[in-house]
């Protein structure tokens, strides 16, 4: 699927798919959702100091010791539009 055929959802929309209010763990990176439910580095929807159900741009680009190829593994679920 390519991006520009992807789901859209909003910041509120993805907020809600943060491993405490819905079983589903969701974050965005450049504009991408992806669902990290599966990762055991993303249980209860935290991974060090980030919660799930947000755009974590700006935090890893400043914080995160890996790149973006870290996303390569977990399914993309849409566009984060504003």
């Amino acid at each position: 699927m390519s991006i520009n055929n992807l789901p859209e959802y909003t910041k509120s929309y993805l907020a809600l798919r943060n491993g405490q209010d819905r079983e589903e763990i969701w974050v965005a990176y450049n504009g991408i959702i992806y669902d990290v439910t599966g990762s055991r580095m993303w249980r209860n929807g935290m991974h060090y100091q980030n919660w799930a159900g947000q755009d974590l741009t700006e935090e890893l680009n400043k914080l995160a010791p890996h790149g973006e190829k870290v996303f390569e593994k977990f399914k993309v679920v849409g566009k984060l539009i504003q």
